[in-house]
């Protein structure tokens, strides 16, 4: 039996990172903008990744009456002690978009007087079922933000996210979920769902 899923997102690049890690799955994904529903927005007050994924996951499982699985996800910059963190989103104010959230990233950088910080991409999943079973999974990569952005791929922060010598916008799909917070997030998910589905 093919097992219903909706991905509490509509960015398009989590979609296809999630689509590519169940592949082996019996499983038929939705985001919400496949949904014809108007269903409001989920409240994100958590403090910490692991509950703000929960809180999505739960919210949209209510709405939509499907099983649901949510991410929460973002960076952590050493010399900011850790921000943006779950602000990562919306660093820059509630409106904010990638460009705005990278430019006050570097004048944050700026205002500490450093060109470059460690740093850690976190994510967390939460799936909840119709039974109200929950699976979470966690992923970490740790890395380098720089003051220069380069590639073209990816989204968010990745054009100032380093791991070695290439930023994550420059790495191909593939090299990015080997490496990335989301692929080992979903490596992991992906064997709970296995384990939970058959």
């Amino acid at each position: 039996m093919i097992k219903k899923i909706v991905i509490a997102t509509k960015n398009k690049g989590k979609i296809r990172e999630m689509q590519d890690a169940f592949t082996e799955l019996p499983v038929e994904l939705l985001s919400l903008g496949d949904l014809e529903k108007d269903i409001p927005e989920a409240v994100e007050d958590g403090d910490t990744f692991k509950e703000n994924s929960l809180k999505k996951a739960m919210h949209y499982q209510k709405y939509t009456g499907v099983a649901c699985l949510a991410d929460d996800s973002g960076l952590e910059v050493d010399v900011l002690g850790g921000a943006p963190g779950v602000y990562s989103a919306r660093f820059a104010g509630e409106k904010a978009n990638d460009a705005d959230n990278n430019a006050k990233l570097q004048a944050e950088l700026q205002k500490h007087g450093v060109n470059s910080s460690p740093a850690a991409y976190q994510c967390a999943l939460t799936f909840v079922d119709v039974n109200d079973t929950v699976l979470q999974s966690q992923g970490f990569c740790r890395g380098e933000i720089r003051k220069e952005a380069k590639g073209n791929g990816g989204f968010g922060y990745d054009p100032y996210f380093y791991i070695g010598s290439k930023s994550m916008a420059e790495m191909t799909l593939e090299e990015k979920d080997a490496v990335s917070h989301r692929g080992e997030a979903l490596r992991k998910m992906a064997v709970l769902l296995k384990e939970y589905l058959q």
